[in-house]
């Protein structure tokens, strides 16, 4: 892969992915590229050959154990936190997986819905006390309310939700510099460390406490596992529905005749919150995979050791699956929509993110009906992220 073949995606990525994700989708469906952080990879843009490829065996995730060229080989603590299932292959992402699917069952999940709600609730009634304020939604709403959900069911007091905040935003940031990276991961390795040692001396009824237990008797778990495993919980518990409640409330706003339908008949809500993921598309991409031998993608070969960016949020708005899909359509059939990707790597926490987008939405309509967006629309600005598509701010004017 030389430089002058490769198309590097920059500003206008991060700023309106689905603008590069259009004309590469027409032009080049599968092409190299130079993304925001620098690093090459092959780009898949089109809905059937991202979906095929999400479930391919040759497209490996354990860079660990597998690929040619390691990053951050000189980096001991970020090799640690990415010793998680999402960077794992079978059967160590069997095992991994096994440890934690239960606590997100749809039944467990739905059994939180009370406690959401309540949270939800509270969250809404300290926005504001005065009609026609105007606030930040994604610092007073849809930022908090997912993480206290995931540190309730970890066992972790909210207190340290701001560290979280600036840890994952920049351990997923393409701007971060190499300090800054290691710093952000110390820092979570540290707080983990510590938060096991203590879990060890008086466990809890929560996810860490288990997760302690199954580690301690033997359950195959490292360390290392175990640590990593809690920071994966952690972003993936958070970043997906904070950017699925932000970025949907917008295309709402954005959308009044959708957001009027929406209004009249709330029995709307679960598919709305299917088709506000399609089509607000938290993550652009989902995580890097590479190529273990040569692989043929949409009529291209890859050689072995490249590395794959299947790019979900392309293949959510591909006119060749999903008709008019840079639309927006509240009543749409979204069926195999991938944006909570697909295959042995489906987000096991989709049901819980689904539970909560749908209570916001529901709650946040009910409580403001005449939530309006308080700057213009261009003004507004996309997380520097190649991963994440999350909005940095969203003022809204409460009425």
């Amino acid at each position: 892969m030389t430089d002058t073949a490769v198309e590097r995606l920059g500003e206008e990525y991060i700023q309106d992915p689905q603008a590069v994700f259009a004309r590469l989708r027409d032009s080049a469906p599968v092409t190299p590229v130079i993304m925001p952080a620098g690093d090459r990879a092959w780009l898949v843009t089109r809905y059937d050959d991202v979906r095929a490829a999400l479930n391919d065996p040759r497209l490996a995730k354990d860079w660990i154990k597998r690929a040619a060229s390691q990053p951050w080989g000189g980096d001991p603590v970020r090799m640690a936190l990415s010793r998680h299932m999402l960077v794992a292959d079978p059967p160590d992402h069997t095992r991994l997986r096994r440890l934690v699917v239960k606590a997100f069952t749809p039944g467990r999940v739905e059994a939180l819905r009370p406690r959401i709600s309540e949270i939800t609730s509270s969250l809404l009634d300290g926005l504001s006390s005065e009609p026609g304020d105007v606030v930040d939604l994604v610092d007073a709403f849809a930022f908090p309310l997912p993480v206290i959900v995931i540190c309730e069911l970890l066992g972790i007091g909210d207190g340290d939700r701001n560290l979280f905040r600036e840890w994952t935003g920049t351990t997923l940031s393409s701007a971060s510099t190499p300090e800054e990276q290691y710093a952000a991961s110390r820092g979570v390795y540290d707080y983990f460390t510590s938060l096991v040692e203590s879990k060890r001396r008086e466990p809890g009824d929560d996810l860490v406490s288990a997760l302690i237990a199954a580690r301690d008797s033997g359950d195959a778990l490292s360390e290392d596992e175990l640590i990593a495993m809690l920071f994966l919980l952690l972003i993936a518990g958070h970043e997906t529905t904070v950017n699925l409640i932000a970025s949907g409330m917008l295309a709402l706003l954005l959308n009044p005749g959708e957001l009027a339908r929406l209004r009249a008949d709330p029995s709307l809500l679960p598919g709305a919150v299917e088709e506000l993921l399609r089509y607000g598309n938290p993550l652009n991409h989902a995580t890097i995979r590479f190529t273990a031998e040569p692989t043929v993608i949409g009529g291209v070969e890859i050689p072995a050791q490249e590395r794959v960016v299947l790019a979900t949020a392309s293949a959510n708005t591909d006119p060749g699956r999903f008709p008019s899909g840079s639309a927006l359509d509240l009543t749409r059939d979204t069926s195999g929509h991938v944006a909570f990707g697909y295959g042995i790597h489906y987000c096991l926490g989709a049901p819980l993110a689904r539970l909560e987008g749908e209570i916001a939405f529901g709650s946040l309509l009910s409580a403001y009906p005449d939530l309006t967006l308080a700057v213009p629309p261009e003004s507004l600005r996309w997380r520097p992220s190649s991963l994440i598509h999350g909005l940095e701010t969203l003022p809204v004017r409460l009425a």
